[in-house]
């Protein structure tokens, strides 16, 4: 019964993007949960960033789970909706820190805000400003990766291209990798003002893209093995 259930909702892509709705949903409530302590504007654009994250680190690890284990190449036709809305959570979350943290002062995005004693709009903050010009990076290729992520990209661009260019998926997650480093570990140290606590879920994100990184790697080396062809001696 349950593998036909799963077979059902495999064949089906409005089923899988609604269970993958219905999961990412609860992982933002959980997270919500995690972060209760903080006020809204920080607790939702972490619960929605960090969804955003794990439903990522799903959708990288479907493929060389494949590779490293037969029976788990029925999941791989989930891997499409897990990063749509991996980004289209990055999204939300991108818009939530437009609205509540910058106000859609674009230039206080990049770590300036404005200095009544200058007159002007001065450097504050140099790593929330790189951290934020790399995130933004990172969700313009999500977009193009989601905006091609459908079968009539497939036809027209043909299958090696198409291929070619959701490769970008592995450039995504580093720039992701890169702008979450900043924000756990980084920008809560600042000394002149009152900061958020840490991130309580520092380690977990850290177990998390360490486990992809393995997983990729692993599934590389088994690829690089099946490739290389054996000497078989002579008698």
């Amino acid at each position: 019964m349950r593998q036909f259930l799963f077979k059902s909702f495999s064949s089906d892509f409005r089923l899988r993007h609604v269970v993958v709705i219905l999961l990412a949903s609860l992982l933002v409530f959980a997270f919500s949960l995690v972060h209760s302590q903080w006020a809204p504007l920080h607790r939702w654009n972490r619960a929605f960033g960090d969804t955003a994250l794990v439903l990522l680190a799903v959708a990288l690890s479907l493929g060389p789970l494949a590779v490293l284990l037969r029976r788990t190449r029925g999941w791989l036709v989930w891997r499409r909706e897990t990063a749509i809305w991996s980004v289209l959570l990055a999204f939300i979350h991108t818009i939530i820190v437009l609205d509540g943290w910058v106000d859609w002062n674009l230039i206080r995005l990049f770590g300036f805000e404005y200095s009544p004693q200058f007159q002007r709009y001065i450097m504050l903050q140099h790593g929330f400003g790189l951290a934020n010009a790399t995130g933004i990076l990172a969700l313009l290729f999500g977009l193009v990766l989601l905006l091609t992520s459908n079968d009539i990209s497939v036809r027209r661009l043909t299958l090696p291209v198409w291929q070619h260019l959701q490769r970008g998926a592995v450039v995504f997650w580093w720039l992701v990798l890169v702008h979450l480093a900043y924000f756990l570990f980084i920008h809560f140290l600042d000394v002149r003002r009152p900061m958020l606590e840490p991130n309580p879920l520092q380690w977990f994100f850290v177990v998390l893209a360490l486990t992809v990184g393995l997983l990729r790697s692993a599934a590389f080396v088994r690829q690089w093995r099946n490739s290389v062809p054996v000497n078989r001696g002579h008698r």
